[in-house]
């Protein structure tokens, strides 16, 4: 595919969920399903190896074998690099920028925060060996640096391929400098409707694990994310209070809407939302959130 830019870079993107077999293996078939029925849908693209799709849990056979999958699914997609490890990272970055993503998807390397002059190198390094495809940087709130607007401006100068932000968001200041970077900015489907107002350009959805075409339909309605907002203070916020992962809560949402057979399982040593818990949550979502599941996926 074309590579995105900064200026192209928009949409709801929605994230490849692994589906388990009872040893932990990805069952490939149930995957090609996932990928199927989200490659019809309205969603602007699809991205794999975010926090949500287990990548640091993932063999590098696994990652390319995702991949391979991930691309041809007839929709624009991006490709997560991302290992806690910097060389390993540059080795992910090497083999999916020969399959053409849009863009790839890195992570300032966390075992050991960096400082501004490191994350700088990295970032360098990095968009040398993706070459032609540009870079969105992934930084999310536990990540051991964090890359505030002062940092983020001086690295879009520095790095051209740098083309976007995929971050939890912040108040109207944040925005007003983040924006000064010229980078687009993604923040979570549940806080689209809000924050594109303050300025950002999409998502990376989980609300797209719930509903992929709803969460399109609906990212920009502020009376739906109000009681997405109340339902995951009902279902979601307990899960996370329980110690739950953020892919136990995305393959949960999946598992709630119900559009294919993701499962709930997460790999070890992380547990997943009990069947239970899908159960109960099922229908307080089709009350509380109807159009969401309106049309088909």
């Amino acid at each position: 595919m074309r590579p995105l830019t900064a200026d192209s870079l928009r949409g709801v993107w929605a994230t490849l969920l692994l589906p388990l077999n009872a040893d932990d293996s990805i069952d490939f078939a149930r995957l090609q399903a996932e990928v199927d029925v989200l490659g019809a849908t309205q969603l602007d693209g699809l991205y794999a190896h975010g926090t949500a799709g287990e990548f640091q849990t993932l063999t590098e056979d696994e990652f390319d074998r995702i991949n391979e999958v991930l691309a041809g699914a007839g929709k624009p997609f991006q490709i997560g690099a991302s290992h806690p490890s910097a060389q390993l990272q540059l080795d992910r970055v090497r083999r999916a920028a020969a399959l053409g993503p849009g863009a790839i998807q890195v992570i300032v390397p966390d075992w050991l925060s960096l400082n501004d002059r490191e994350v700088l190198d990295f970032l360098r390094r990095t968009a040398d060996t993706a070459g032609d495809v540009p870079l969105v940087l992934y930084n999310p709130p536990h990540a051991k640096t964090p890359v505030g607007p002062r940092l983020l401006r001086t690295l879009a100068a520095a790095v051209p391929s740098l083309i976007g932000l995929k971050a939890a968001g912040g108040d109207k200041a944040w925005f007003e400098q983040a924006l000064e970077s010229g980078l687009s900015i993604f923040v979570p489907g549940h806080f689209l409707a809000s924050m594109s107002l303050l300025g950002a350009h999409g998502s990376y959805s989980n609300v797209a694990a719930l509903s992929p075409n709803g969460s399109v339909q609906h990212a920009r309605n502020l009376d739906v994310e109000r009681r997405i907002g109340e339902f995951f203070g009902q279902h979601v916020v307990p899960l996370q209070k329980a110690g739950l992962s953020n892919p136990a809560l995305d393959k949960f949402l999946a598992a709630v809407g119900d559009w294919a057979d993701v499962g709930t399982r997460v790999r070890w040593p992380m547990v997943p939302a009990t069947q239970a818990e899908v159960d109960a949550a099922r229908p307080a979502a089709r009350r509380l959130l109807p159009e969401l599941f309106a049309d088909s996926w």
